[in-house]
């Protein structure tokens, strides 16, 4: 009456007869002993015959089974880009050609430059300090990027203006 009041009882079986300790005792005992002689380790519908013992047609649709191929043949993959050999002649070093000089900034562009870098440094600078910012700084860096932003904006060119094409170059 153990097992009906929620109680289990006291002969270490867990209330249903069996001794799980005794159980696991078998099962790591049996763990590393083999099948017994003649014995399969699998079941029996698992067992298929060698080719050579069976006398039977391997076709691969043979009774609408097919035959799962039990060797296969590993063979070198063919050559690809990465086999490729350089020849040993030297071609020569490329020297690429002197890159054309910048064009010069007037002093508005950099100006404009300056503060739209200048503004976010100052009010960054600010904080990893850990200085309280003062509103004259924060004039400053905000007004600074929104001018210099504003400024570079106004002054970008929509296109070269000596261009004589006014498709550009797009004609069918």
């Amino acid at each position: 009456m153990a097992e009906r009041d929620g109680t289990p009882p006291q002969d270490g079986t867990g209330g249903d007869g069996l001794d799980e300790e005794a159980a696991w005792a078998r099962i790591v005992a049996a763990y590393e002993d083999g099948p017994e002689d003649g014995q399969a380790s699998w079941p029996e519908a698992e067992n298929v015959p060698d080719e050579e013992d069976s006398g039977q047609d391997r076709s691969p649709l043979n009774d609408g089974i097919p035959v799962i191929p039990r060797a296969f043949v590993v063979r070198a993959p063919a050559p690809g880009p990465r086999d490729y050999e350089a020849d040993d002649e030297d071609e020569g070093h490329f020297v690429p050609p002197e890159p054309p000089p910048l064009p010069q900034a007037d002093v508005t562009t950099k100006f404009a430059w300056l503060a739209v870098v200048g503004g976010p440094v100052l009010l960054v600078l600010y904080v990893l300090l850990q200085q309280p910012v003062p509103w004259w700084a924060m004039v400053v860096g905000v007004g600074g990027f929104l001018g210099g932003f504003g400024t570079l904006v106004a002054r970008m060119r929509d296109r070269d203006e000596e261009d004589d094409d006014p498709h550009g170059g797009a004609v069918v």
